[in-house]
């Protein structure tokens, strides 16, 4: 599996792609092959879905655009030949009965547009699922150049576009300090940077960046954002919670590279691992990351709902890359889930045992090593006064009748004491007392 580490620089590359795409949608339908998620999906989303998409109550014609199946079984769509296929009739007509999207629904398609969808058409047809789902295919990369810039520079001549002229020394360091460990270098750094002639100064300097404890702190400060973590319950009095420790064990999986199989689990279920170490303990604290209340008058059933549609949407958007919140209320207009999915999903967390409107429990003890060794060894000292405490002390036993008569004694000896008796004693209730 990945590491944590390279899941985060997929993602940026993933950014960096995902910008130049989304650049110029009029470009692609000039060169190169037409992609169904990049270049159809969008506009099928934004003009057609509303009436020709998952919504089963809005659906119109009884026609779907979002399944390759069923657009081709209503001829909508015939594969490779455009000529044949409703679709392309409809949206290039000039009858404004036929023409599609209809003019109430004030959406127009440009003749861009209008020529991508037949040459998607001409092409076959093919249909791809939602991004998160399709599973990412590695492209040939040429020797002796970097698998991101050899990939930028395709799409960018894809669009007509040429690069940036490379950056000088000076703004490299700078850049790799702020990306990596958020912080800027010294004079110092930036000097002995511009001074390394070696052909692998550039990632010397890297290594040594991600070999700082600020590489971790930087790399979480994404993660935490998107865990929803805060120092706060969020409603209410926003009262204080010792959450910090969960916050250390995201900048230490990141310093230590963890693998992102075992980082995902550990925050999911790390406390129903068998034999849960306190470190996969501290990392199921991602459950316990979203807003609570104390409030008396808060009702709790609302309250366990918005605990569960939050922890479903996080996890969601987090590792399926998808906004399931939607299929809170409805089927996803858009993507492909269901309300069945989202309250599926919600199901897991069904049996988290925690006060729905009630303070936070104090949760668990965190030692470091050297604490632990400490408390182990004041635990054992306090079971051993604990069982001296509670066994016989005969010596003791002695020593108690030799106060009391000591006591009683000095009692007699004092004449300013008297003993009183009583001489009448009566119950309000009736009770009869000796």
């Amino acid at each position: 599996m990945p590491s944590t580490r390279k899941f985060f620089s997929a993602a940026t590359s993933l950014l960096v792609g995902l910008g130049c795409l989304g650049s110029s949608a009029h470009a692609v339908s000039k060169v190169g092959p037409v992609l169904f998620n990049r270049d159809i999906r969008p506009i099928l989303s934004d003009n057609c879905f509303a009436c020709h998409g998952p919504d089963a109550s809005h659906r119109k014609g009884k026609l779907r655009l979002d399944l390759r199946e069923e657009a081709i079984a209503k001829k909508a769509i015939v594969p490779g030949k455009p000529s044949e296929s409703k679709l392309i009739e409809r949206i290039f007509s000039t009858d404004a009965d036929e023409l599609m999207p209809p003019g109430e629904s004030h959406k127009v398609l440009t003749p861009d547009q209008k020529a991508l969808f037949k040459r998607w058409v001409e092409a076959g047809a093919i249909y791809q699922k939602h991004w998160a789902y399709e599973a990412p295919v590695r492209p040939e990369i040429p020797e002796g150049i970097h698998p991101i810039d050899f990939l930028v520079g395709a799409r960018l001549r894809e669009l007509g576009l040429k690069p940036s002229a490379e950056a000088d020394r000076y703004i490299l360091a700078r850049r790799l300090h702020w990306d990596l460990v958020g912080l800027p270098p010294t004079p110092e750094e930036v000097t002995a940077f511009e001074k390394d002639s070696s052909k692998n100064a550039y990632d010397r300097l890297v290594q040594r960046l991600l070999s700082s404890p600020h590489y971790g702190e930087r790399m979480a400060i994404g993660w935490l954002d998107v865990a929803r973590f805060a120092d706060t319950i969020g409603y209410h009095s926003d009262t204080p919670r010792n959450i910090w420790p969960y916050r250390n064990y995201v900048i230490d999986a990141f310093n230590r590279n963890k693998p992102f199989d075992v980082f995902t689990r550990e925050q999911l279920a790390g406390d129903l691992l068998p034999n849960p170490t306190q470190e996969q303990q501290v990392a199921s604290a991602f459950n316990r990351l979203l807003l609570t209340t104390e409030e008396g008058g808060a009702q709790p059933k609302d309250y366990e709902v918005r605990m569960m549609t939050d922890r479903v949407r996080a996890v969601s958007s987090i590792w399926l890359g998808q906004t399931l919140g939607c299929a809170q209320c409805h089927d996803h207009k858009f993507d492909p889930s269901t309300q069945r999915d989202f309250y599926s999903m919600g199901a897991f967390f069904a049996d988290i045992q925690e006060g729905l409107i009630a303070a936070r429990e104090p949760g668990m003890l965190v030692p470091t090593e050297a604490q632990s060794t400490e408390l182990a060894r004041l635990d054992k000292e306090r079971k051993r006064l604990e069982k001296q405490y509670e066994d016989p002390h005969p010596s003791l036993a002695a020593s108690l009748d030799n106060w009391i008569r000591v006591q009683r004694d000095a009692l007699q000896r004092d004449r300013s004491w008297t003993a009183l008796q009583p001489t009448l004693a009566e119950s309000a209730g009736g009770a009869k007392l000796e």
